[in-house]
């Protein structure tokens, strides 16, 4: 009988050991984070960091934000840095930008983005023109946040996209964030900079989750202010977005894969995964562009991330590989950010590259109406996207 235990044994502890090494090989699991969560992690890890960052602005801190954004900092770190202020903007802002002079790292918090207008004259005058006004002797770091552009059922006056605002302005940093790697990365690179940067979120985003990499689960985790990220490799279009619309455009290229339009999408990490491969060959020939378009085009999308100082390296490096630019947002078509991204092609190496004209997406150019089926007809669509890269592609 012991014989016959010891043969039984013998292999259950082999596999017992085998099944131990594997648990200890493999990776640590991805995270999944909201937005909401992202930015209040990253905030939380600053305050930590740095005993001279502190949050204030309307409901931030009994309250928790009105989006939640700022969850349990009130709790933690009291009410010396997370400072519930009166519902005046310029108020706020003003103390915030001369905490800032003093040497103090202020996070400002709009409820909306639409409300900074009552503080713009600070963002501007105050903020971004301090550091140039005082030969680089009198910096100040301050983060101006909070949601921006289109939500839902608001209307015109809670709905318009600040990019091109605050992007035409000298002395501002500008970010726009899509998922929760580059909200939390964001934050963390904001807060550190010594220049004054407008953090443009986006309502709609903040419930949505998404995996962090493990490498953004790290503190010391930063994602440096103007740098794009490739978001989809591609060879034959290049879109480029920002913010909510990022979304938007990896929709598109899943629903263009699925009609036969190849595509690789390639994450953080270095991995990637080639989508469906059209099988008929047939070409069509397109005289104006002097361009083959075959069934498994591929679209590379750019996540834009900085709209200040803008990335159009990235862009243009792309455009000569592809020959072909689509940009997509959610803001007004004229002096918009895709407006300046064409612009910028047409006046660099990248222009001579092109086999067809640039294409902008844009919101509709009018203030946003109320009524939703409107409301959608105002703000980029999945199915704008696709019209716009077959339009570019003449296919």
């Amino acid at each position: 009988m012991a014989a016959v235990a010891g043969l039984v044994r013998g292999p259950l502890r082999q596999a017992s050991g085998l099944l131990k090494r594997r648990f200890h090989r493999s990776a640590p699991a991805a995270v999944q984070l909201t937005v909401r969560e992202a930015i209040n992690q990253g905030m939380d890890e600053e305050l930590e960091r740095d005993e001279k960052v502190f949050l204030l602005g309307e409901e931030v801190a009994q309250y928790d934000g009105a989006y939640k954004v700022s969850r349990g900092l009130w709790k933690k770190y009291g009410d010396k840095r997370i400072i519930d202020t009166p519902i005046s903007e310029m108020g706020f802002a003003g103390i915030a930008v001369g905490a800032a002079m003093a040497g103090l790292r202020p996070i400002c918090e709009f409820m909306t983005f639409n409300f900074s207008m009552q503080a713009i004259d600070q963002v501007i005058n105050s903020a971004a023109k301090t550091y140039y006004m005082s030969a680089g002797l009198q910096p100040v770091p301050i983060v101006f946040r909070g949601p921006n552009g289109a939500s839902a059922g608001v209307a015109a006056q809670h709905s318009q996209c600040f990019a091109a605002w605050y992007g035409h302005c000298p002395g501002l940093k500008v970010v726009s964030p899509w998922n929760s790697e580059d909200a939390k990365g964001l934050i963390k690179s904001a807060i550190r900079d010594d220049n004054p940067v407008v953090m443009l979120e986006n309502e709609l985003m903040y419930g949505v989750a998404f995996e962090l990499p493990t490498e953004a689960q790290s503190k010391d985790f930063l994602i440096p202010i103007g740098k794009a990220k490739i978001e989809r490799q591609g060879t034959h279009i290049t879109v480029v977005a920002h913010s909510r619309p990022v979304g938007h455009c990896l929709e598109a290229a899943a629903v263009l894969s699925k009609e036969g339009i190849e595509c690789e999408v390639s994450w953080g990490n270095g991995s990637s995964s080639k989508g469906l491969l059209c099988k008929h060959e047939d070409l069509s020939w397109s005289p104006s562009t002097h361009i083959k378009t075959k069934p498994e085009q591929t679209s590379q999308v750019i996540n834009l991330r900085t709209i200040r100082p803008m990335d159009i390296e990235a862009i243009e490096a792309s455009v000569m590989k592809t020959n072909h630019l689509v940009t997509v947002e959610g803001g007004w078509p004229q002096f918009g950010v895709g407006a300046e991204i064409c612009a910028r092609i047409m006046e660099g190496p990248a222009f001579n590259f092109l086999d067809a004209p640039a294409v902008r997406v844009t919101g509709a150019d009018v203030p946003m109406p109320y009524a939703k089926i409107l409301e959608d007809n105002s703000i980029p669509q999945v199915k704008d996207i696709i019209f716009a890269i077959k339009k570019t592609l003449n296919i």
